[in-house]
């Protein structure tokens, strides 16, 4: 059976939010909107995540949320890192 891969595009800093929104506790047990999605993502059918995120975030991302997404099904991190881009590659405003 071909497994169904969800793709999280995770790897924002939140500048305009004014902090890492991807793990800042919303629901009424501290839930984060990755564990929704997550847990959405599940009943549809996907049993598989990849997540991308900075490296610099990885070991708050793991603690605040990536444990509980474990739980639900395979995870697998990618890292977003501009620093390796060719120049000429991001905007003038740095995207």
């Amino acid at each position: 059976m071909k497994k169904t891969e969800l793709l999280v595009m995770a790897a924002g800093m939140g500048r305009r939010f004014g902090g890492l929104k991807q793990i800042e506790p919303l629901g009424p047990n501290g839930e984060i909107i990755l564990d929704f999605s997550v847990y959405d993502a599940g009943k549809a059918g996907f049993d598989r995540a990849v997540i991308v995120i900075k490296k610099a975030i990885e070991k708050d991302f793991r603690e605040a949320c990536g444990k509980r997404i474990e739980k639900m099904m395979d995870v697998d991190y990618a890292f977003q890192e501009l620093e390796i881009c060719r120049p000429g590659i991001l905007s003038r405003r740095g995207a």
